[in-house]
Parts: structure tokens; C-alpha cells; sequence
């Protein structure tokens, strides 16, 4: 080895010791006589002293090292006497005696620092740069550690982990398909994953009855702070199951990595029903650090020639803890935060419980001080709440009122990154309809069961069949999702016909899985993690960009090896493909 210790073990217990650093050069200090380098690894950074009067030649050549040069040093360990309390190494400093640059460097186009004043353009074109920063870097370990207890957690329950193929065929069904071409098949082509899904419930049909993987998989879809072209899974499947052994296995595991990474003890999850979740908090997401739940108005508030109320399908409130002392540029402000594009409501409408105790609405002429005291009662006010209330279609109008939740939320200051919720969301519906296709999509995937009870309403009411289905929500973010599967053809032919799919179509892309489930499939569910964002979370980080080593930009590219591109002519040739832009 080029040393013999990192440069963030020392301490006073290795006073008087010769020792060899290898390493960057953080910053340097001349103070004439003296010279100070910051030598750093990524276990630390050891402060380097070099004396005129001890040795003028090695002083001088301190003074030319530049910022990111690479150094190999020796020296003794020596008590430092200005000490550093913020730094591992800060009692001690090394009385350099031979100095070697590995490799000198051009000055970095931004700051090797915690804070840098690098853009993320820049930061991500000189990615290599920005992984030898703190933060990006403790990122990664905690990723490493996260990883290893998924592993120490599943193999100690008997889950084996298998990889399964990367080259796979397509499928329109989901979001778009990343497609390869076949050099040796002309004119066909492999897909990328999606996910493992037909893979792990063959792997179940094979007699694997508890499989994991930590997986890489691909989807062509727009970009945004938690989503990238390629992510990555924590990937499950278990056999001779129920829904209950599913919950129990992997709440499990969540609980024991928030013990084993964030030493934090997460309380049991509780559970909640999807149709339960979009009543209270129009998200089958829903961020239940804080409750501020919908309160339904339609009995209290139609009827008194209000058009907004009487001609709306929903109205439904919040109470906003302590805001009746808002402005009215603070309320204008909400309402121009509803109004945006991505929203798309019309207005808002508030009632303020003053901390008199008087009520004070923005449609006072149409409502008397009695009702409005009904409107206070339901929302259960004390003095200094307000209350903020939207009306219109029952969707959209319960998508409209999440979004100014949570934006009160973060007003509010109730959205801690520090603390965590996490909840088990129940029962979603096994089908949606889609307006444009004018057809029902599975809300999970194909292969998803329907609760038992349900299976007679695929004929005669299928947008209320509810699915075996479960996700695990925590800071209002889904983080993993999965379901109870079909294991049965007949039942699997049945969900096919369901979604569109004729007998021709559902054999020739999923022939493969119907074959199997004649061969005795056993009954399996599983459910798998983002683990991406998991770990964004647990690292208290808003976009899972900065917990992926090499990350792709908004528009889906890596500015750091220009990717995508456009490749040879000559490959072009031999995969028998042509561009037409």
C-alpha cells in the first residue's frame, strides 16, 4: 500500500508515530515561515504542517501544490496546538518530512466544498468531481448501507437473490419500453425492463418460494426530481403466501433499516384504505406527518343561492392550525398557488375563527353568522384557525385540495425531514379508465388479483373491483408498491379480456406466464421498493439525482460521457436500422 493510514484515523493516541498519507490537497496556508495543507481522502482530511526552519526545500515545494493535487506524504504525528474541534483529526497534525505529488491537477471548474459553487449542470458534467464532495459521497455510503441490511434482512429469512435477464421482450402495456436492436435477429429487438414482474412470478412457478433482487430497471418516461430512465428495486416475491405475510415481511424490513441506518425507531404502520386515503386526503399518497384532514361541506354550505357551492359535485375544507391572522396578500398568494397551471383550480374560498371569536368569511353576504358557526363547528376551530375550502368535481377537486395541504404543510413548518411517517395504503382498484384509449388499464399491472369477493364484478361493475393490492407510503411518498397475483390461467385469461386484450394478443406477448401457471404455479405475491427513493428519504433529499453515482439530467441525458449520441454509420448497417429525423 501507498500508505499506512487514511487521513481520517489519527487522534492523540498516535502521538509520536511516522506515518504515509496518500490523498487530495483540500487548501493550503502560507504564513511564511509556515506552510499548511489540508490533505483529504474519503475517510477525512489531516492537516499537513511544513516549517522553514525544519527543512526550507520541502516548505518550498508545499507552497506550489494547487487545489486536487495528489500527494503522497510522510511525516510524525504531532499535537496540534490551535486544535479543530469540527474535524476527527483536529488534536493532531502531521510534521511532514517527504512529500511526493502523484499527480499534479488542473484547477477544478468549481469548489470541492460541503457548500460548492458549482451549478448542476456543471456539478453533473464533471460528476467525478462532485463525488469526492461530502455530502454527494456520504450519500453513496448511506446507499451501501442501506443495501447491506436489505441483504443481511432477506437472507436471514431465507429469500435467495437471483438476477434475472436484461434483455427482454417489449411490451406495450406501462410506460414506454427502452428497445435494443438484435444484431443477429434482423429487424426484432430486445426491451429493457421495466421491472422483473414475469420473471419472479416464473421464479415462484419454479419452486424459489422466497426471491429478492436489487435491480436495475428502465423507463422511457419524462423526468422529474424522483424519477430517472434507469432506477433501481428492491425486487420480492414470496409463494404460499396471503396478504398478511406480505405486510408483516416487509414492514419488517422497513422498520430495521430505519433502526440499522437512521437509528430511528418507526412505530408499527398503520393501514388505511385507498378510498379512505382520497376521502381524507385526496392522495393515495398521503404525507401523514401532520393531519389537517378534508372535511366534506356539501350538507352545510348548498342551498344558499352560492353557485360555486350549489353547482359543485364536491366541497370540502382543511383547517389550517393558527393562520386567522393571514394576510390578505398571504390568502392571495394561496389562491395564485391553486391557480397555477399544474393545479388548475379557480378560487378559494377561507373562513377565519379570529382570536376574538368572531367569524369572518370571504362569502359572508351569502352565509349568516349561524352558518358560518356550523362551518366552524365541523372543522372543529378554535380561536386563530382558518379555514380554506375548494368546491368542484369530486377527482379533481380532491387532487386540488392535496396540493394546497401539503403547501400549507410546508408553511407551516409540519413537513420535518427529520421525522417520518409511514403508512400502508389498502385495497386500491384493480382497473382505471382511460379517456383516450376509451378503454380500463390495470392501475398496478396485469398480473394483479382481484380480492376474491370482487372477481363476479368484472362483468357487471369493474371500476369498483378493488385489487389485492398495497403500497407503503412514508412522508407522503410511495415507496414501494405490490400486490397478490393471479396464479390461475383462466383468471389471467379473464383480466386480459378485461384490459383489451384479445385471445391472440395476451398469448403472443404473455403466452410464456399463461403456459406456466398450467404447471402448477403456486399462489405468490411480492412487492418491490424504490430504492432510489428510499434512500433520498432517508438522507432527507428532495430528488433521488443525488443518491445515483452518475445521474441523468432532466432530459433524460449524462452530460458527463454526452449520452445518448448518435453511433457509427458502419452499426448502423449492420443492425439494418436507419434514422428519419
Amino acid at each position: 500500500m501507498l500508505r499506512t493510514v487514511t487521513c481520517g484515523a489519527l487522534t492523540l493516541n498516535n502521538l509520536g508515530e511516522s506515518v504515509t498519507l496518500c490523498g487530495w490537497v483540500q487548501k493550503s496556508r502560507d504564513l511564511g515561515g509556515m506552510t499548511f495543507i489540508d490533505i483529504r481522502d474519503r475517510y477525512g482530511i489531516t492537516q499537513l504542517v511544513f516549517n522553514m526552519d525544519d527543512n526550507i526545500s520541502l516548505c518550498e515545494s508545499a507552497r506550489l501544490l494547487g487545489r486536487e493535487f495528489v500527494i503522497k506524504t510522510t511525516g510524525t504525528v504531532v499535537e496540534r496546538s490551535n486544535k479543530n474541534p469540527k474535524m476527527s483529526t483536529g488534536d493532531v497534525e502531521i510534521r511532514v518530512t517527504a512529500l511526493e505529488i502523484l499527480n499534479p491537477a488542473k484547477l477544478p471548474p468549481f469548489m470541492i466544498e460541503d457548500e460548492t459553487d458549482g451549478g448542476d449542470e456543471l456539478r453533473m458534467k464533471y460528476r467525478y468531481l462532485d463525488l469526492r464532495r461530502n455530502p454527494v459521497r456520504n450519500n453513496l455510503v448511506l446507499r451501501h448501507k442501506m443495501a447491506q441490511s436489505v441483504r443481511r434482512y432477506l437472507d436471514a429469512l431465507d429469500f435467495i437473490e437471483v438476477e434475472t435477464p436484461v434483455l427482454i421482450k417489449s411490451t406495450p402495456e406501462g410506460a414506454r419500453d427502452f428497445v435494443v436492436p438484435s444484431r443477429m435477429n434482423e429487424g426484432e429487438f430486445y426491451a429493457l425492463p421495466q421491472s422483473p414482474q414475469t420473471f419472479k412470478q416464473l421464479l415462484m412457478v419454479s419452486g424459489f418460494d422466497r426471491y429478492f433482487q436489487i435491480v436495475k430497471c428502465f423507463r422511457d418516461e419524462d423526468l422529474r426530481a424522483d424519477r430517472q430512465p434507469e432506477f433501481t428495486q428492491i425486487d420480492c416475491e414470496m409463494s404460499f403466501i396471503e396478504q398478511e405475510d406480505i405486510l408483516n415481511t416487509f414492514e419488517g424490513l422497513i422498520r430495521t433499516l430505519f433502526k440499522e441506518v437512521r437509528n430511528y425507531d418507526l412505530p408499527e404502520v398503520p393501514r388505511m384504505q385507498y378510498a379512505d386515503a382520497m376521502r381524507l386526503y385526496g392522495s393515495d399518497k398521503p404525507d401523514t406527518r401532520f393531519d389537517m384532514q378534508f372535511i366534506e361541506m356539501n350538507e352545510l354550505v348548498k342551498g344558499k343561492d352560492f353557485p360555486v357551492f350549489d353547482n359543485a359535485e364536491l366541497i370540502i375544507a382543511i383547517n389550517a392550525k393558527g393562520c386567522a391572522s393571514y394576510t390578505r396578500k398571504q390568502l392571495d398568494e394561496l389562491t395564485d398557488f391553486i391557480k397555477r397551471p399544474q393545479i388548475g383550480a379557480t378560487g378559494l374560498i377561507y373562513l377565519r375563527h379570529n382570536e376574538d371569536g368572531s367569524l369572518k368569511s370571504s362569502v359572508d353576504k351569502f352565509y349568516s353568522e349561524e352558518e358560518l358557526a356550523k362551518w366552524s363547528a365541523s372543522c372543529q376551530t378554535q380561536p386563530g384557525d382558518l379555514v380554506l375550502v375548494m368546491a368542484g368535481g369530486t377527482d379533481k377537486v380532491r387532487k386540488q385540495l392535496s396540493e394546497l395541504r401539503l403547501e400549507m404543510g410546508n408553511r407551516l413548518g409540519l413537513r420535518d425531514k427529520n421525522k417520518f411517517s409511514a403508512l400502508w395504503v389498502l385495497d386500491f382498484p384493480l382497473l382505471e379508465w382511460d379517456e383516450e384509449t376509451e378503454r380500463y388499464h390495470a392501475m398496478h399491472h396485469p398480473f394483479t388479483s382481484p380480492k376474491p369477493e370482487d372477481i363476479a364484478m368484472l362483468d357487471t361493475d369493474p371500476k369498483n373491483v378493488r385489487a389485492n393490492a398495497y403500497d407503503m407510503v412514508v412522508n407522503g411518498t410511495e415507496i414501494g408498491g405490490g400486490s397478490i397475483r393471479i396464479h390461475d390461467r383462466a383468471l389471467q385469461a379473464l383480466m386480459f379480456k378485461h384490459l383489451g386484450f384479445s385471445t391472440e394478443e395476451a398469448q403472443k406477448q404473455f403466452g410464456f406466464l399463461m403456459d406456466a401457471f398450467e404447471f402448477g404455479a403456486p399462489p405468490h405475491g411480492g412487492i418491490a421498493f424504490g430504492f432510489d427513493r428510499l434512500t433520498s428519504i432517508f438522507a432527507g433529499l428532495d430528488s433521488i439525482r443525488d443518491v445515483i453515482a452518475f445521474p441523468k439530467n432532466n432530459s433524460g441525458r449524462d452530460v458527463m460521457i454526452d449520452s445518448p449520441s448518435t453511433i457509427d454509420e458502419k452499426q448502423m448497417k449492420e443492425l439494418k436500422i436507419r434514422t428519419e429525423l
